[in-house]
């Protein structure tokens, strides 16, 4: 039996656990939630963790804290937070035998081998490689992607920053909406990201209200309207994204329009990231939004973009692709790469 630690680190929370390994399975015997801010360092979080959770008796194998953030070379720092880390140091500190720090996306590639049927979702049916790369994408504020590859019987997880890769129009609406986001953003280049995210479903709303769209009920336009003149982080900003997702389950049109065009930006941009990763050991579609639009990522709207990438469409329609819809995926992905440093140790 291994004792791990496993952390999901950001600028305002952070969840610590602890995991039970045994038998090839993991169950978490412990968790609690910090606000981040109110600690001077991570280093002192996790002794206080460990010293009301750790039971007496149980020696902490390995841990993995999950990062948002760059890590290069063990080291990691959050842009929120005045805190400089370091695995090595931190595992002294905290009296941890094997210790990493991994970006909070990328780690999520170390647990989707692993997901029960609870934790995610069919939103096509394939035959996996278990030996071929993974892939990951998820549409949350931003857009995350990672993949995975298997080299020497290790997974080894590779960070992408492909969301800031240059937005392909697909279609004649795409082309318009492009050039208007370009000068409504004051930008030369646009980013996938800035069409398929969160923050990207609300501009698609802004531009069809700019090409003269009305939404049936006038309060969402007036929040729109507050939503682009105040900058991100402006107390009591309209949530957008969230109110636009909220009309369009009631049949707003408009909102119904916005959240199909974005489906299509997203299930494109899916397949290009399954294309470019040969991903044969299956595409998994992760983020702040999979739980929340998981029927609609089992549509047309999702799946047809996603396909549809010419004399590879047959390739990317054989692929096994899924939702991660565990809200604690990021703490369990954690935990099995801190059971990946016990096994070698």
């Amino acid at each position: 039996m291994s004792l791990l630690l496993a952390g999901d680190l950001g600028g305002t929370k952070t969840l610590l656990a602890l995991y039970r390994a045994e038998g090839g399975q993991l169950e978490c015997i412990s968790k609690e939630r910090y606000a981040s801010p109110e600690w001077s360092g991570l280093a002192p979080m996790l002794q206080h963790f460990l010293k009301e959770h750790h039971p007496s008796d149980g020696h902490v194998d390995a841990g993995c804290i999950a990062v948002a953030g760059p890590v290069q070379h063990g080291q990691a720092h959050i842009t929120n937070l005045p805190w400089e880390m370091e695995q090595q140091g931190l595992a002294a500190e905290c009296g941890i035998s094997a210790l990493e720090l991994v970006n909070d996306f990328a780690v999520l590639v170390y647990g989707l081998p692993h997901l029960s049927d609870t934790q995610q979702v069919v939103l096509q049916e394939g035959t996996a490689d278990p030996t071929g790369p993974i892939a990951i994408i998820g549409a949350g504020t931003g857009l995350g992607m990672a993949r995975g590859i298997h080299a020497g019987g290790q997974l080894i997880a590779l960070p992408s920053e492909g969301g800031h890769r240059e937005f392909a129009p697909r279609t004649a609406d795409e082309i318009l909406m492009l050039g208007w986001l370009r000068k409504e953003l004051g930008l030369e280049r646009l980013s996938v990201e800035r069409v398929v995210s969160g923050t990207g479903l609300g501009l698609i709303f802004l531009w069809l209200l700019h090409c003269g769209g009305l939404e049936d009920i006038t309060d969402l336009t007036e929040a729109a309207l507050n939503w682009r003149r105040q900058p991100p982080g402006t107390p009591g900003r309209p949530d957008l994204p969230a109110m636009v997702a909220k009309r369009c389950n009631e049949g707003g049109v408009l909102s119904s329009r916005a959240v199909q065009l974005w489906l299509g930006a997203y299930g494109s941009a899916a397949g290009d990231l399954a294309l470019h990763e040969l991903a044969s050991g299956g595409l998994w579609v992760g983020g702040g939004t999979a739980a929340k639009h998981v029927e609609r990522l089992k549509s047309d709207a999702f799946l047809v973009p996603m396909r549809s990438k010419g004399r590879f469409s047959s390739l990317i329609a054989s692929l096994p692709v899924k939702a991660l819809v565990d809200p604690d995926a990021g703490l369990f992905s954690a935990a099995c790469r801190a059971r990946m440093l016990a096994e070698c140790a």
